[in-house]
């Protein structure tokens, strides 16, 4: 495939899931957190099938099915509920920004635990990053610790399940790079987590799911989103432009922030996007303080961020 038409495909996925939060919300509003999360990761499996095609379970090693399948599970649940739970569209933006701390916990996981060299620009991103997490849940006020602990009192399980969310994202990321050894089980994971929440759906108190054009509308564009997402990321990753792929990934929570504010009809204050500015200011500088230290292995950590 050409490189330049691979990188084109890969940055369609960067707008695909900075759409994700948005729509995310908006079906939870007409099915309910679980079973609207249960829905699109359904039908995503169904996309992701068509298009990356049935996975041969046999050659995958037993470590990537084991740790990429309870990671990656675990993760998306704790994604796709915390967004569900929020008590509005706007504390589910914000609660959508609390999980992109995820690649900055990637890197400094990469830093601890996988043997990657940086130089000492990750102590200021990381700094950045929380801080920016910090002005963006502190409400209007911007970095205020009271506001801050009163919005996560509010809503405790939403805020820490995307806190939870990035720190396993970050465990995902750095197990599966070296046990994966090139398989990319993304449709049979999508297919577990599905059942999961399904399961988690029968154990629930219910009441009947109700279906309206809107409803299925946004419960189509959100499982293309995901699904579609993550085919292109894969073959942007493979055949394109990582350099690319990775500088613009880091601004997906600038641009996700602004197409929720839209579809949710949430506007946001300036102190919000100061925290988002933050927040991606101190994930590039993370990237860099790795790049620095060892180019080739922080593209490839940031390559597999997303596969």
């Amino acid at each position: 495939m050409n490189r330049k038409k691979a990188t084109l495909i890969g940055l369609t996925a960067v707008v695909l899931w900075s759409s994700i939060v948005g729509l995310i919300r908006s079906v939870s509003e007409y099915f309910g957190a679980t079973a609207g999360a249960a829905m699109i990761y359904s039908v995503a499996s169904l996309f992701l099938l068509c298009s990356v095609g049935v996975p041969k379970l046999s050659s995958f090693p037993k470590k990537y099915l084991l740790w990429g399948s309870l990671l990656f599970v675990t993760y998306e649940l704790c994604l796709s509920l915390s967004i569900g739970y929020a008590n509005s569209g706007r504390q589910a933006i914000e609660v959508g920004m609390v999980n992109y701390l995820w690649p900055t916990f990637t890197l400094v996981a990469a830093i601890a635990f996988g043997k990657q060299r940086a130089t000492l620009l990750v102590l200021p991103g990381l700094v950045l990053s929380i801080v920016g997490i910090g002005w963006v849940v502190g409400g209007d006020q911007g970095l205020d610790v009271l506001g801050m602990l009163t919005n996560v009192k509010e809503n405790p399980l939403s805020y820490g399940l995307a806190f939870a969310g990035a720190l396993v994202w970050a465990a995902y990321c750095t197990v599966t790079t070296n046990v994966a050894k090139g398989k990319n089980g993304v449709t049979l994971f999508f297919i577990l987590v599905s059942l999961a929440l399904w399961v988690k759906f029968f154990l629930e108190d219910h009441g009947p799911i109700s279906f309206s054009t809107p409803a299925v509308v946004y419960l189509l564009l959100a499982a293309a989103a995901m699904g579609f997402g993550y085919a292109a990321w894969n073959v942007g990753i493979l055949h394109g432009n990582v350099t690319v792929l990775a500088g613009s990934s880091y601004f997906i929570p600038v641009f996700s922030s602004a197409l929720s504010a839209v579809l949710l009809h949430a506007p946001l204050p300036k102190s919000f996007w100061i925290g988002a500015l933050l927040v991606c200011a101190g994930s590039i500088l993370c990237w860099r303080a790795t790049a620095a230290a060892s180019p080739s292995a922080a593209q490839a950590n940031v390559a597999a961020d997303r596969t």
